[in-house]
């Protein structure tokens, strides 16, 4: 995922086209919460011009994460598509989107994926609630069980229930 400047000229009005499976395993150590990372298939084409060379990426894999609730791993998939620009020289480039100035000769384009790919992880992953695992965290114990929003949506608090008897009494005196 490195060209060198005169590589990239070769192809300035040819089509150029990235197909590569790259590890990105650094990333375990960058975030904690990654156990594991896929190959990533990365695909894409390149523009060049004079004053600058765009990639447009498309990035596949998956990452292997926590879940949130019970600790199990959970296998996140990973599907961005992005455009990368780099600038050759030091103009002005007026766009929507970030450009990258190069330093040197060389486009390296791992450490801006590897950016993307930490920017895809999420703060919080579930896993499916059929999943039963050795290693999940409890779902209940004594006096306590993990419950879920849509069991206690249509329950009445106890405490509550004389107002909604009182919201019917006047409800029904204002038809008659």
């Amino acid at each position: 995922m490195k060209w060198t400047l005169s590589q990239l000229q070769k192809y300035r009005n040819k089509e150029f086209l990235i197909d590569e499976i790259v590890r990105f395993d650094e990333l375990m150590q960058d975030d904690s919460n990654i156990r594991d990372v896929s190959p990533m298939h990365i695909t894409g084409r390149v523009d060049i011009d004079p004053s600058k060379v765009t990639f447009h990426l498309k990035i596949d894999g998956y990452l292997i994460l926590p879940c949130s609730r019970t600790l199990v791993d959970v296998k996140f998939p990973i599907n961005v598509e992005t455009t990368e620009t780099f600038l050759l020289q030091d103009t002005v480039y007026e766009t929507d989107e970030e450009a990258h100035q190069v330093k040197g000769d060389v486009i390296d384009l791992k450490p801006v994926i590897r950016e993307i790919l930490l920017l895809e992880v999420p703060m919080q992953v579930f896993c499916d609630d059929d999943v039963v695992s050795e290693d999940a965290a409890p779902q209940s114990g004594k006096d306590w069980e993990v419950i879920h929003e849509e069991s206690e949506s249509g329950k009445i608090d106890p405490r509550l229930a004389g107002l909604a008897k009182f919201f019917d009494k006047n409800h029904s005196s204002s038809e008659s």
